[in-house]
């Protein structure tokens, strides 16, 4: 009896010896998953983000239309147009010489005067370079310049360009036409200014006549620089990184793509609590997107550190903002999705937490509802007995709203909204009156 009470001790403890083992390998096993899980789904993050902006890029910055039609508004920015008016005054009086002009016309005891006045002229012809950029025909021609520039960019970067990939040329951005419209300007308001009228080609169709340079120079009857009026977009190593990038992001791109969803699937196979991989999934979501933006940040910086201080760089610095804003209207996005996913997940997950806020909500939602049921049954006759107060109450309001929010947009949703108010507070009032 003795030997098969030991016998049987002896298997109890082999079985729970067995059993802890195969816990213990159980819960190692579990926490691998988690960690692989947690890992495979911070990549996933960081992989959907640069997705983001790899098809962010596809679609504009290696896009002619969609690039066109981000840039196409800047000539009415502010502080672009100021920056390339600047410029383009800039570069006009080196081309005319307007001080040795002024000298030429002046009487010989008044040339002592050419100087100053040659610098008073300065102001009226920024001005004229400012109203040009900011007419609808400007716009015709700054679209055509945009488009020519950014498929020679296209061209190189693609390598369909052999005669800039032999010879390391650069890409520039030619503001001769706006030289061109800015003297057919002055030219029509101070034809002294050159001596006679200057015959120029228009430009106003957005039509670039190919022999353009020649053209300005012979009725200015100067010889233009090889550069003039030109700034330049990408310089030869400029060119050369950027062909590695677009070659890396084009092959990339669908790479990166089908990597995120495999690593997705991967995690939310590996994982031994989905909801909690999915609360990852946010989270990363969050720090990613916060981390791209702070990266692109550096980026813009480091490119504005290269632009002159002051009325340049602020230009520079709102090219950059309308280049920028979709993707930056992508990273919102993203950023906010993680915060919902992480949250959602968060609510319905079992902690106290969690559970309190879902019976909070329930009793919350419970007394909504009977405060609506109370209001359906009592407001009709609460409305009818404090109908003027409830509509003088409204217009007080409105015209409080239009005192705080002076555009037209907002003052038209006041005027809807308001009409809309006592229309519903009258027939309210109206549905207590009958079934009274």
């Amino acid at each position: 009896m003795t030997d098969e009470l030991s016998r049987l001790r002896a298997q109890v403890y082999a079985l729970q010896a067995r059993l802890d083992r195969r816990e213990r390998r159980a819960a190692a096993v579990r926490m691998l998953r988690r960690i692989g899980a947690a890992v495979l789904i911070a990549v996933t993050a960081f992989s959907l983000v640069m997705s983001v902006v790899g098809i962010w890029s596809a679609r504009t910055a290696l896009n002619t239309d969609r690039w066109v039609a981000t840039v196409a508004p800047l000539p009415k920015d502010p502080e672009v147009a100021a920056a390339v008016a600047d410029f383009a005054t800039v570069k006009l009086f080196e081309a005319v010489d307007v001080e040795r002009r002024l000298r030429a016309v002046l009487p010989e005891q008044a040339a002592f005067v050419a100087g100053p006045l040659a610098s008073q002229l300065h102001a009226p012809v920024r001005a004229t370079a400012t109203e040009v950029l900011g007419s609808d025909q400007f716009q015709r021609v700054w679209t055509e310049l945009n488009r020519r520039a950014h498929q020679r960019v296209l061209a190189v970067v693609e390598g369909d360009s052999d005669v800039v990939a032999v010879h390391q040329d650069r890409v520039e951005i030619d503001l001769l036409p706006l030289i061109n419209e800015v003297l057919r300007t002055l030219s029509a308001q101070l034809p002294t200014l050159f001596g006679r009228q200057l015959s120029l080609p228009d430009l106003s169709s957005g039509e670039i006549p190919a022999d353009l340079r020649i053209r300005v120079q012979d009725s200015l009857g100067v010889t233009l620089p090889e550069n003039f009026a030109q700034f330049t977009v990408y310089d030869s190593g400029q060119l050369w990184a950027a062909q590695q990038a677009v070659t890396t992001a084009e092959r990339s791109l669908l790479l990166l793509l089908l990597s995120t969803l495999v690593l997705l699937v991967l995690a939310l196979l590996v994982s031994p609590d989905r909801r909690r991989t999915a609360l990852q999934l946010g989270l990363w979501l969050v720090v990613a997107a916060v981390a791209v933006t702070a990266a692109l940040r550096a980026v813009r910086e480091q490119i504005l550190q290269n632009v002159p201080e002051g009325l340049y760089r602020d230009g520079a610095a709102d090219v950059l903002t309308a280049v920028f804003s979709q993707l930056r209207t992508r990273g919102w996005q993203t950023l906010w999705t993680g915060v919902l996913l992480a949250l959602l997940m968060y609510v319905i997950g079992p902690g106290k937490g969690p559970v309190w806020l879902r019976h909070r909500t329930v009793e919350a939602w419970g007394a909504i509802r009977r405060g609506g049921q109370a209001f359906a049954a009592h407001g009709p006759g609460w409305t009818a007995r404090h109908l003027d107060a409830a509509r003088v109450g409204g217009v007080a309001v409105a015209v409080l709203l239009a005192l705080l929010l002076s555009s037209w947009t907002a003052l038209l949703s006041i005027v809807v909204v308001l009409a809309a108010y006592e229309l519903f507070v009258t027939l309210f009032a109206v549905r207590s009156t009958r079934t009274g």
